[in-house]
């Protein structure tokens, strides 16, 4: 039989909960710091830096939301077997 969580529990923090949210944060702060990317220079294959900076950060974005989906799927099962 199945216990109910208990409610007074507040959120817990840890390392892998940490490193999910820097994941997670990371493809915000790279496109909101425009500053870093607003340039032309260096171009690749004759696209503009400001183009290709922000394509790449789809494709990285896409790597780090799934690793992060990973990681909180390893941490819900390893707190359902704790709860054991």
């Amino acid at each position: 039989m199945s216990q109910a969580p208990e409610a007074g529990r507040g959120p817990v923090v840890t390392p892998m909960r940490v490193v999910i949210g820097v994941c997670l944060l990371a493809p915000f702060v790279a496109m909101l710091w425009v500053g870093s990317y607003a340039k032309t220079d260096p171009a690749f294959i004759g696209i503009p830096f400001f183009y290709w900076y922000q394509m790449a950060w789809v494709l990285i974005s896409t790597a780090l939301t799934m690793t992060a989906y990973k990681l909180w799927q390893r941490d819900q099962r390893a707190r359902k077997e704790g709860a054991r």
